[in-house]
């Protein structure tokens, strides 16, 4: 039976298991949209294109499927970018279409014309320029498959109008055979058998994982690792509840703004089991100076990641799940009673703290803290980029993977309230939360439309302190408080805003204010937009400053 390219489209969707799509229409994609009315999957529309790509990264980094988004040409497609290049980064699996002029016009700068498959090559796992409907149904399966498979990451398809228009014969493709890509999912025996050695042999290993634990699904085998060998472990910001941080092992977040506990372990260890993590400049400071007593074990599906910023001793590539499974087997109880004392004495000397001192000062850690304590734990936080990111990494203990989405890599201010969207939308079940700053969150401020209409019950905790905060931090600190074109006071008034839009908005400026707030968002139906109007000047602490060694850190050690 003959069919359009946009019938084949969506029945291709279909048949992928794909239940929501975010995005915007335009006319180079009206004859998708035409068939997609009347389809099973339910549709999104945004206010922006941005937001529909970042949307549909939330919904994958929530749900573990792939997410989809979809935009007009010229415009429509490039404001697909910053959201794209923000899963890439982050190896999130999403499938970005775009329309695109005729195909007998491509070239010509035809109105709304941008070469969309040339500007996000850099930024996408792969992507595709269709030039004839036949093939459509094999890219859009292959899109899909190379999403999902190996290291995960964004897969953009740029569909010409006569494309969706022509028919042809139409079958779904079965099974996926790329030449040239072939992931490798189980690692080398002698590696793995080599890597459980030098654990046996440390005095002082130390577990680092990432992202790629949450990506494999391989929390339950990080867990076994953790438990069987009794050691210490250390997560990336991304690989934030891939290992419960209330376990005894736990030695939280590593990094920029991690815990003193975790980045002396780090640079104290002799042996580093690095899982799914890719040693990025958060994480190592100087690199010349980062763990110089240390061995590494590297496991990693991508074997690019392994030796591209430091030194491996016992690579391991192959998928993490599958890896620490088979290690699991081999790997004894270590014998490493000094290294826990000396580790228990950092924890116990140097826990996260802030100043509680002043009454009526309404902390934004504090703020944070209250979230967990109402949420017990279980809500999904979902978080913009700068000061607020961080006080959320530091101040709310995660236990569950999928349970903390966030821009790592490439640092996407307005992230964080339209992948908040999508993660309620894959999780409806959840609390959800989006904690944000008085900056991020107007980058993104239209979605609360999108938000409101589609009855999508998201919280937005701003953390209101008149900044552009994690800037002004830096301006403090390293430029002689020279705040230049950081304040952001005489903003709007975020309540009446969220009001125009149909969304709750409630006002809190003191610490007594904040669990009554909360309580009252979470049971609303409404999306909330919370404006806590908290300290201007407080930092983040520890921080190690840039360029600096990981063990140089300034702050954070205020009493509690």
């Amino acid at each position: 039976m003959k069919k359009s390219g946009a019938q084949i489209l969506i029945d291709c969707l279909v048949k992928e298991g794909v239940e929501v799509m975010f995005g915007y229409p335009g006319g180079s994609v009206l004859d998708i949209f035409d068939v997609l009315v009347d389809s099973p999957i339910k549709f999104i529309l945004t206010r922006h294109e941005q937001g529909a790509a970042h949307m549909a990264d939330g919904y994958a980094r929530a749900t573990g499927k792939v997410g989809v988004c979809i935009a007009t040409s010229g415009p429509g497609a490039t404001n697909l970018v910053t959201g794209i290049a923000t899963a890439n980064m982050d190896s999130v699996p999403i499938v970005a279409f775009t329309g695109q002029v005729p195909t007998a016009m491509i070239g010509n700068d035809a109105f709304q014309e941008a070469d969309i498959t040339g500007i996000t090559r850099p930024i996408t796992k792969h992507n595709y320029l269709v030039k004839e409907t036949k093939d459509l149904a094999r890219i859009i399966r292959e899109a899909f498959f190379v999403a999902s498979t190996g290291r995960p990451g964004p897969v953009l398809i740029d569909l010409p109008k006569d494309v969706q228009k022509n028919e042809v014969e139409f079958k779904y493709p079965g099974e996926i055979n790329i030449r040239g890509y072939k992931p490798t999912y189980s690692g080398h025996s002698q590696q793995i058998k080599r890597a459980a050695q030098a654990i046996a042999e440390a005095e002082r290993p130390v577990i680092y994982a990432g992202g790629g634990v949450i990506s494999s699904g391989a929390a339950p085998e990080l867990k076994k690792l953790a438990r069987l060998s009794n050691i210490p472990l250390t997560t990336t910001l991304l690989g934030l509840g891939g290992f419960p941080q209330t376990d005894s092992l736990s030695l939280g977040m590593l990094g920029m703004h991690g815990t003193r506990a975790a980045n002396y372990a780090m640079m104290e260890s002799d042996l580093i089991i690095a899982v799914g993590a890719r040693f990025d400049d958060r994480i190592t400071g100087k690199i010349s100076a980062f763990a110089p007593k240390a061995k590494t074990i590297h496991i990693d599906i991508d074997p690019s990641s392994i030796s591209k910023n430091i030194k491996v001793h016992i690579p391991i590539v192959g998928d993490v799940k599958n890896v620490l499974g088979e290690l699991n087997k081999l790997v004894r109880k270590t014998k490493i009673g000094p290294w826990h004392k000396k580790i228990a004495e950092w924890k116990r000397k140097y826990p996260l703290s802030y100043e509680k001192k002043k009454k009526g000062c309404l902390r934004p850690q504090f703020v944070v803290d209250e979230i967990y304590k109402v949420t017990k734990g279980e809500a999904i936080i979902v978080t913009e980029v700068g000061q607020n990111q961080m006080w959320a990494a530091q101040f709310y203990e995660y236990t569950k993977p999928r349970t903390f989405l966030s821009s790592g890599g490439l640092g996407t201010m307005g992230y964080g309230f339209p992948a908040s969207l999508g993660a309620q939308t894959g999780c409806p079940d959840k609390i959800v939360f989006d904690i944000a700053g008085d900056g991020s969150f107007q980058l993104n401020i239209q979605e609360l439309a999108t938000a409101v209409i589609n009855k999508i019950p998201v919280n937005v905790a701003i953390l209101n302190n008149q900044y552009l905060g994690m800037v002004r931090q830096w301006q403090e600190l390293f430029y002689d408080k020279r705040y230049a074109y950081t304040s952001l006071s005489g903003g709007p008034d975020f309540v009446k805003v969220a009001q125009a839009y149909g969304a709750l908005g409630i006002r809190v400026t003191k610490p007594e204010e904040v669990r009554p707030a909360l309580k009252k968002a979470i049971k609303s139906p409404k999306p909330a937009v919370l404006d806590f109007h908290v300290e201007c000047e407080e930092n983040v602490f520890p921080m190690v400053p840039a360029g600096a060694p990981l063990h140089e850190m300034i702050g954070g050690m205020e009493l509690v």
